[in-house]
């Protein structure tokens, strides 16, 4: 994993409802040092771990704005809620009991620069809106300026139609006006591209009902799935895709023969994508270790966010607030580092 020069000029930035870590290798990539990581999964905090080589501190709603360090970004791909009060204008107080109040709570302590957020397409009309309209209003109560748009992973070089919704929100008092989020690049990748030459033989999926009837070709849009089969009645993780399109987005849960990657024609055969591939799928570097445990990996996938995105959006920051390359030495920086024996004791 990338590592800080203790000579060289940086920003700083927190890390919640981490995961196995898709955010920090995003900023760290464009120069940001991690002060502070959250995630209270025991299996993302393992493989956190042993890729960063620190662990996570575990449940944020149990963790004191005041014990956390200061920060220039707060990142979070937080879960969605159900907020209490429907249909009114929701503002601090009314979220609390919420995961998202965590992050409310801290930005409202810190006033770090920036708030960088994610969240599942769906939740621009969770709740009939209300959900979304609360978070708005709760950043704008808090000091920040918001901006949202839902992006598509497979429009960033990425072999998988993801669709997800970003936040970006800066501190009022930096004078932000606009925000443009990144336009789509012209590099479309598709399952082909990702996959690895020896799968393990419990990937491949042999049953009787499985109904081939589209021809795998060359696909007119490779930034979109094409479905070319079914196994059994073609159900969720029981539909057939194309290599040579984009692949269908990962899923934490899910069942089906072919549950949280979706099935694929490889060389004549239909199988599920190995870990690896996932990793690929969300951008993830070769060197990313692994879970041991294969059905371990496929959530911790599906519940990731995709790498090349954050950085896409997180270089348009840097041209709007370019003062960020240089906010401070990584030396000077309160980092606390929890070392590998602490792991049994949190």
């Amino acid at each position: 994993m990338p590592k800080q020069e203790n000579n060289k000029k940086t920003f700083s930035f927190i890390d919640l409802f981490a995961g196995i870590g898709g955010f920090r290798l995003a900023l760290e990539d464009l120069g940001g040092t991690c002060v502070f990581t959250s995630e209270w999964d025991a299996n993302s905090q393992d493989t956190y771990l042993k890729n960063f080589g620190e662990l996570p501190h575990g449940d944020i709603t149990k963790i004191k704005e005041k014990e956390i360090p200061q920060h220039d970004i707060l990142c979070a791909g937080f879960p969605c809620q159900a907020f209490s009060i429907s249909g009114k204008r929701l503002g601090f107080k009314d979220v609390r009991g919420t995961l998202f109040f965590d992050v409310a709570r801290i930005a409202k302590h810190h006033k770090p620069d920036i708030l960088f957020l994610e969240n599942v397409k769906n939740f621009a009309r969770h709740e009939n809106g209300n959900t979304l309209a609360a978070v708005l209003n709760v950043l704008d109560d808090i000091g920040y300026k918001p901006f949202y748009q839902i992006l598509k992973s497979s429009d960033y070089g990425l072999p998988q139609a993801r669709e997800r919704i970003y936040f970006v929100a800066f501190r009022k008092e930096l004078g932000v006006e606009d925000f443009k989020f990144p336009e789509p690049t012209n590099e479309a990748k598709v399952i082909k591209d990702i996959l690895e030459k020896v799968a393990p033989k419990d990937c491949y999926i042999n049953r009787p009902d499985i109904k081939i009837y589209g021809k795998d070709k060359q696909v007119v849009d490779p930034r979109r799935p094409l479905q070319i089969g079914t196994i059994n009645s073609g159900g969720q993780g029981e539909r057939i895709y194309s290599v040579n399109g984009s692949g269908i987005t990962l899923s934490a849960f899910g069942g089906g023969a072919a549950s949280k990657t979706g099935a694929y024609l490889v060389d004549g055969k239909i199988r599920k994508l190995t870990p690896r591939e996932c990793a690929r799928l969300q951008g993830f570097p070769e060197d990313f270790v692994l879970p041991e445990n294969r059905n371990v990996a496929y959530k911790q996938f599906g519940d990731s966010v995709s790498v090349p995105v954050l950085k896409a959006i997180f270089v348009e920051v840097i041209k709007k607030y370019p003062q960020l390359e240089n906010k401070r030495e990584v030396a000077s920086l309160d980092k606390k580092v929890i070392h590998p024996k602490q792991f049994a004791l949190i």
